[in-house]
């Protein structure tokens, strides 16, 4: 192995590994404030609001991601007059709007059924309690149903996002210069495959670990009244 060509890369490597927490980011942000109204609307009982979202995750979550990509960053171009029209072609002419909206839209479907999951495995008898009280309505959503949800698909969630910190690989396909980018542009000039990706490997194993320790701090924080209160002498 040559360790010459993994130091000098490293600076490379360190912006592509922030393009990756970037693209994450911002992914699993703007994908969480649509699943929440979506997995809302999941269980709702009217038909017109529930199965739009159905259509929606039915899609995202039955395609690759990798065709999704595809079909926004290059498909985009055939409806070029009509997004030009609406004053938005300026945005999927760039890499990076179709990277973000392909991850974002992913990440939505599958949190939103995380946490329809969650709102259904909540005790019924809860809800009822919460209404016997005089709450709700949108209070009821946001007091009692949306946290104890929270709470109930929190170790599902964390995998979502370590899957899509892992997903963002894919948008190196268009060009984004991320951890995969970068590690396959050197590689193909220099022909030191193995040590590039090694290099690759080893920072997505950072930040996939760096992810987990955060997430599993919070669902410590979330988890607070499971736990006895210590004894005090």
């Amino acid at each position: 192995m040559d360790i010459a060509i993994i130091q000098e890369n490293i600076p490379r490597l360190l912006q592509g590994a922030a393009v990756t927490v970037e693209l994450t980011a911002i992914s699993v942000g703007i994908g969480l404030c649509l699943a929440i109204p979506f997995a809302l609307m999941r269980v709702h009982r009217n038909p017109l609001l529930r199965m739009p979202v159905y259509v929606f995750n039915f899609y995202f979550r039955g395609t690759p991601l990798l065709v999704q990509i595809f079909l926004i960053y290059y498909g985009s171009g055939q409806f070029q007059h009509f997004l030009t029209q609406i004053g938005v072609w300026t945005f999927f002419r760039g890499a990076w709007f179709c990277a973000i909206l392909s991850l974002t839209l992913n990440t939505a479907a599958y949190t939103s059924e995380i946490l329809r999951g969650g709102i259904e495995a909540i005790p019924f008898g809860e809800i009822e309690a919460a209404r016997a009280c005089g709450i709700s309505g949108f209070l009821l959503q946001r007091r009692i149903i949306l946290p104890k949800a929270f709470r109930l698909a929190w170790p599902a969630y964390t995998n979502e996002v370590v899957f899509l910190l892992q997903a963002t690989s894919l948008v190196s396909i268009i060009t984004i210069m991320d951890i995969t980018g970068v590690a396959r542009m050197v590689a193909s000039r220099s022909f030191a495959f193995y040590e590039l990706y090694i290099s690759a490997a080893v920072l997505y194993l950072i930040l996939v670990y760096a992810v987990l320790f955060v997430f599993r701090k919070v669902e410590y924080r979330m988890s607070g009244h499971l736990r006895s209160p210590s004894l005090v002498s």
